[in-house]
């Protein structure tokens, strides 16, 4: 039984049913949560019948094994990590204003199929279970402590990296109260981001789910027909329907949903797109993402113009909808928006981390 696999709060009660004294659960979670520590050897407070458990496989904190981590020249460090059964995932951590956003992942490979997305082209191995995308966040925090500048963490967490986070709630959701628990990850669920290509019956479930965390709606297009091209979740899911869905997602004051709109240069970047995108958009809680596409080998699409961005930006402005362009981090490691993607063959040499 790994412990991350379930909630902080349980721990307690998971000891006691093996003879052990329940607030034990509580300590273990702090050297878990708070100081990073997953070895029973290591935590000095814990009695040796507590210990015994985890050295005779009755409990478990294994973590995947760190195999290579790669820093951009803009700080930005990817990491990838090789689940027990031999898939490999990645995830990265953002530099921002001297704290650090981590995008996670929630499946190994991703079964959607956007066309521009290098992620895509894997396909879909599995989903990761809690314990392996909460695995994620203490690997990289302990890598954080060791990075300049001193005393900074991880206070921003977004559900971006592979896979379509809603097909995995199952995980999904563990994993967000662990990370929001006070005796887990202690995160703000306004600092926790679930971006989705638009799942719009697990949209609701999230948000029956109460979970309090910030929606992303990855659109990328104005209209059906060219979502269904570029998206083929569009097939299954139109516009509309994503639309009513988000009206339907719980907000507190002040909150909105964020439409994430990658720009393809011709295929979506235009004028008058940008003004059918403000028409549909201008009624809602919202803000939009643009993010100019960044190019990987094989793909059949361009970057497009700063000028084509900014007019695009412009437009939407002029619907009163606040329209932001995300700068693209680490795309010299293929760590930017779209980029991350494993072979499960690929060769990768151990530079960095312990399963412990």
């Amino acid at each position: 039984m790994n412990l991350l696999d379930h909630t902080p709060v349980t721990w307690g009660n998971i000891l006691a049913e093996k003879g052990q004294a329940s607030y034990r659960g509580r300590q273990i979670a702090h050297w878990v949560y708070q100081r990073f520590t997953t070895d029973p050897q290591k935590m000095s407070n814990i009695p040796t019948g507590v210990r015994s458990l985890f050295a005779n496989g009755a409990l478990s904190l294994t973590l995947p094994e760190v195999v290579s981590t790669s820093q951009s020249l803009d700080g930005t460090v990817k990491m990838a990590f090789r689940l027990v059964d031999g898939p490999v995932i990645e995830s990265v951590l953002i530099p921002r204003k001297g704290e650090w956003t981590l995008c996670l992942s929630s499946q190994a490979g991703c079964g959607i199929g956007c066309r521009f997305c290098r992620t895509a082209s894997m396909g879909l191995s599995r989903n990761l279970t809690t314990s392996e995308i909460l695995s994620q966040w203490l690997l990289a925090s302990r890598l954080v402590e060791g990075l300049p500048p001193e005393d900074s963490r991880i206070d921003h967490i977004v559900f971006m990296g592979m896979g379509e986070p809603l097909a995995n709630l199952d995980a999904l959701i563990p994993s967000i109260r662990s990370l929001t628990h006070p005796d887990g990850g202690g995160l703000s669920p306004r600092r926790i981001t679930v971006s989705t290509s638009g799942l719009v019956p697990r949209i609701d479930a999230l948000g029956e789910a109460n979970t309090g965390v910030r929606l992303a709606i990855s659109l990328c297009a104005p209209d059906d027909a060219l979502r269904r091209e570029i998206m083929p979740v569009g097939r299954i899911y139109s516009i509309d329907e994503i639309l009513e869905a988000c009206r339907r997602f719980p907000l507190r004051n002040r909150d909105r949903i964020t439409f994430e709109y990658v720009l393809l240069a011709g295929v979506n970047d235009s004028i008058s797109q940008a003004r059918t995108l403000g028409r549909l958009l201008s009624p809602f809680r919202s803000k939009v993402n643009l993010i100019p596409f960044n190019p990987f080998s094989g793909s059949p699409f361009q970057r497009p113009t700063e000028a084509a961005v900014t007019a695009f930006q412009d437009t939407l402005s002029g619907f009163h909808i606040t329209a932001t362009v995300r700068k693209s981090m680490g795309p010299d490691v293929l760590a930017a928006c779209g980029q991350l993607a494993r072979e499960l063959q690929d060769p990768l040499v151990l530079t960095g981390g312990s399963p412990t």
